[in-house]
């Protein structure tokens, strides 16, 4: 399975092929994808690279992270888990007694 890569501060003009092509470079790119805004259809300026392999990946971080495309410096790192944002039980907001007087 591949090692799957956070990819941020990119150009709100780079799109999923340059992003793929960056990569290439480094190794065996499975999928590359930037993030739009679901609204704009505007990059949101971040978005996430599937390398083939973990060495393939960390070839890619060593080599990118910090390096200069177009005027920004790229963030590269490994991708993290995608946070529960509630919807569920759990959560925090109102319920409990009904009419209460105090």
């Amino acid at each position: 399975m591949g090692k799957k890569l956070y990819v941020g501060n990119l150009g709100y003009d780079v799109s999923s092929s340059d992003l793929q092509q960056l990569f290439a470079q480094h190794g065996t790119v499975n999928s590359a994808e930037v993030i739009n805004d679901r609204m704009t259809g505007r990059s949101k300026g971040f978005g996430f690279v599937e390398m083939s392999s973990d060495q393939e990946a960390q070839s890619a971080i060593s080599a990118l992270n910090g390096q200069t495309h177009g005027t920004r410096a790229l963030t590269v790192n490994e991708a993290k888990p995608r946070e529960n944002r509630g919807g569920g039980s759990g959560g925090g907001g109102y319920g409990g007694g009904r009419n209460r007087r105090y």
